[in-house]
């Protein structure tokens, strides 16, 4: 773990000193990309004004909505089309081709259902994580050994009974690890669409910096979606560390 720490400490800090001699040796302009010092001092001024402070809380709350919203129904979904054959041949060529449709496509017309505001943008997120999940959830019921089935049949497990205590313990794994990848998609698609639907947030923190010229803050806000993508990441992976998760993926 030391180890991992050090060389993440000495990847950023290879990065600054990279990023301070290129802007330096080649004269860039700030107006075309800022130096790591002007950044910093770019996070200083948001972070004490409170404005990157609210300005990340209003793109959490979204990504939270909008998740959450996707995990409660495309969850269940998926767990239940993972069983039943009919429906699913029924559902999947309708999710197979709703699901390439990028959600930023969908902008105008959660433009003109929601007007401007969060609904628009919890709508998109929506989008961009309910098919993925549902699609991932799928596979991982289908990836469910017979064996274990059988078993549960044998004890006479139906109904809720079987899915609760075989079918999502046996697909949980895998099911965590989709909804790993797929809130960094939803996180990548908030920022995309407070650029245009909203007048708060990361992404239209770094589209009002740009109407500005303020590249230094464009820079800046950027950073802070990295930060908190890593954060993210990092929470999921707590839960893939769960005893009960480890014991199930080691079972499959």
């Amino acid at each position: 773990m030391a180890m991992k720490k050090a060389g993440f400490v000495m990847v950023f800090l290879l990065v600054l000193f990279f990023w301070q001699v290129v802007t330096a040796v080649f004269h860039v302009p700030e107006y075309m990309f800022p130096r790591p010092g002007d950044v910093a001092l770019a996070l200083w001024q948001m972070a004490k004004s409170g404005r990157l402070f609210e300005s990340s809380v209003a793109s959490l709350f979204r990504v939270t909505w909008g998740f959450y919203l996707a995990a409660a129904t495309a969850i269940p979904l998926g767990l239940f089309l993972g069983r039943k054959r009919l429906f699913r041949h029924m559902l999947n060529p309708l999710i197979q081709f709703l699901r390439p449709i990028s959600p930023l496509a969908w902008i105008p017309i959660a433009l003109m259902w929601f007007g401007i505001g969060d609904r628009p943008a919890i709508f998109l997120i929506f989008l961009a994580s309910f098919f993925p999940l549902v699609v991932s959830t799928i596979s991982s019921v289908l990836n469910i050994r017979t064996t274990y089935l059988r078993v549960a049949e044998n004890f006479g497990l139906k109904g809720i009974s079987l899915y609760t205590r075989v079918i999502l313990p046996a697909a949980l794994p895998e099911i965590i690890t989709a909804i790993r990848i797929t809130l960094g998609t939803a996180w990548l698609v908030i920022v995309a669409a407070e650029m245009i639907a909203v007048k708060s947030g990361l992404g239209y923190l770094i589209i009002d910096a740009r109407n500005s010229l303020r590249m230094d803050m464009v820079v800046a806000g950027m950073i802070v979606i990295g930060v908190i993508g890593l954060v993210l990441d990092f929470l999921v992976r707590l839960l893939e560390r769960l005893p009960s998760i480890e014991w199930s993926r080691m079972r499959r």
